[in-house]
This record gives C-alpha cells, sequence and structure tokens, in this order.
C-alpha cells in the first residue's frame, strides 16, 4: 500500500482523508464519527508552487487545512498587482477561516501555494457543525482566530511606530520562533525567505531590505545559507525586538 505522500489526491479514499483529519493539530482530540464526517465532505487538493488556492473575491464557503507544504495569504491589488504578503502559514495550519464569520461571503485576501502543497478542503458547513458538538474543535478554532487578530494588530502598530530595521527584526525574530531550527551556528529559519517576499511582509521595497540583511550580516548576526536565513545571535536579536 503507498504511503500517503506518495498517493494523488482523487486517489485517496475515505480511510485516508480520515488519517489526514486525524494528524492535523485539532484532529487528535475529535470523536471518530466527528472525523469520519469531516472526512466523508471534504476533498483534497493539490497546489503546485506559486499557484492560488483561492483569490479575493471568490465565494467564502469552505476552510482549509493544510496537509503538507506551506501557504502564503496576500492581499493584492487588482489594478496594479502590488501584492501585501500578510503571513506564511506552516504545514498543520487551518487557513479560509474567515469564511466562518464572513458577513460579505466573499474572500477579501487570497491564498497562494509557497511550495508544492497539499490541502484538506472543508466545506464550512460542516466544520461549523463539528465545532457545535466538539468543544475542543470549537475552542481551538476561537482561540486560533484570536491568535491571529492579535499579530494582524501587532503589525499593524508596527507600521506605525517602527521604522523598516525595528520591523525586520520583528519579522526574523517571529519566523525564528515559528520556523526556527536550532543549528551549532544558531537558529536556522528552514523556509525560503527571498527579500521581495520580506519587502511585502515589512511594508519595505527589496533594495532596502536587501541592504539591511546585508549590514546584519556584516554585524555578524544573521548569515545566508542556501536561501534561507540562519540567525547566529538570536539573543541578541530577541534584545532589539524588546527595546524597540
Amino acid at each position: 500500500m503507498k504511503p500517503l505522500h506518495l498517493k494523488r489526491g482523487r486517489d485517496l479514499t475515505l480511510e485516508d482523508r480520515m488519517e489526514l483529519v486525524r494528524r492535523l493539530p485539532f484532529g487528535s482530540s475529535l470523536t471518530d464519527r466527528i472525523v469520519a464526517d469531516l472526512a466523508a465532505n471534504s476533498n483534497v487538493v493539490d497546489a503546485l508552487r506559486r499557484r492560488f488556492v483561492y483569490r479575493a473575491g471568490e465565494p467564502a464557503d469552505c476552510l482549509y487545512a493544510i496537509v503538507r507544504g506551506r501557504i502564503k495569504l496576500s492581499r493584492i491589488e487588482p489594478e496594479d498587482g502590488r501584492e501585501a504578503v500578510i503571513d506564511i502559514l506552516p504545514e498543520g495550519s487551518l487557513c479560509g477561516e474567515s469564511a466562518l464569520y464572513s458577513s460579505e461571503g466573499q474572500r477579501e485576501n487570497s491564498a497562494i501555494a509557497y511550495e508544492n502543497s497539499r490541502l484538506l478542503r472543508i466545506p464550512v458547513r460542516d466544520f461549523k457543525r463539528g465545532m457545535a458538538e466538539d468543544d475542543a474543535l470549537h475552542d481551538y478554532t476561537f482561540r486560533l482566530i484570536g491568535q491571529r487578530l492579535e499579530r494582524a494588530e501587532s503589525r499593524l502598530a508596527d507600521f506605525a511606530l517602527n521604522a523598516i530595521p525595528a520591523r525586520l527584526d520583528r519579522l526574523l525574530a517571529d519566523f525564528s520562533r515559528r520556523y526556527g531550527v536550532a543549528e551549532p551556528e544558531g537558529v536556522l529559519i528552514d523556509i525560503p525567505l527571498p527579500h521581495r517576499e520580506i519587502a511585502s511582509i515589512v511594508g519595505s521595497t527589496r533594495e532596502s531590505v536587501t541592504v539591511r540583511l546585508n549590514a546584519m550580516r556584516r554585524e555578524g548576526t544573521i548569515e545566508f545559507v542556501n536561501r534561507r536565513i540562519l540567525i547566529k545571535r538570536p539573543a541578541t536579536l530577541e534584545s532589539a525586538v524588546r527595546i524597540a
């Protein structure tokens, strides 16, 4: 029997989808009946790197659980295509949760595969039914929404109060906590971070970000490793973030 990650999405059985649900952060505490209900009404989506999972303006009628890969959330200006990156979500995350509370019933943001990814598409009505029947799923979802609201408010304050260097420090500190892998030389942010993506997140230009990162490299705070950033002095970075 093929391992799940080697099967094509359309070839996954109900039992396979149930296993995917159980592997999610909230899945282990669900009853077999709720797991079966979510799996039976869901379908698997395989998204190639840089392909849209959903676009702004589309119906907000489902949530997506990231089974494998990472998903970028963005706001894209329709007139000129300028992009503001909201976040990059890791494996195990939910995205599209605005379907639970959207008054307009439409997506406000777009979701794009940051790398080849696999997602479980769960209709909002079925997810809401699971929330109503399972307190743990209900609490998990509202805690998730609260955390993302707090992160958004923090970024707004960061944009209003801090200059580019401080914003960049905060982003690197945040990503080192979320994506960091301990290495002998420091903490490796284990996700490719092109300078244009960083610039979009912190509200700057690619050129300004490049200048600042190169300065941090010369200072010995960071190093570039295979399109990833190694934080060589995590304590120094965290201290700078606390002072800012």
